[in-house]
């Protein structure tokens, strides 16, 4: 499947609410674990070296990173926040009219 059908597939999936809120779960979840292993790669920072500075382990770094992990709490936020040395922002609004894709 090209990129453009894949895009034309996920539009019109996106018209369903069930589908579309699936899917900004699985986006958000993608998302923080991206930001958290990018910044602990720009710090050159290893999982075990994070997982140190957390007071956790390695495999629990390694599931945060996974984009699979669906337990994130705000404690945990604030643990990786400040072991990457980094600032924890939250926001809570309305989420913007968009377009399908």
């Amino acid at each position: 499947m090209g990129l453009d059908r894949f895009e034309d597939w996920l539009a019109t999936q996106l018209r369903d609410p069930r589908f579309r809120k699936g899917y900004e779960r699985e986006k958000r979840s993608v998302f923080l674990a991206y930001r958290i292993l990018t910044l602990r790669q720009k710090l050159g920072l290893s999982q075990t070296t994070l997982a140190r500075r957390m007071k956790t382990s390695q495999q629990a770094v390694a599931r945060l990173e996974s984009g699979e992990y669906k337990g994130f709490t705000l404690t945990t936020l604030e643990k990786v926040a400040e072991a990457l040395g980094a600032e924890l922002v939250l926001d809570i609004r309305r989420p913007a009219r968009r377009s399908a894709v």
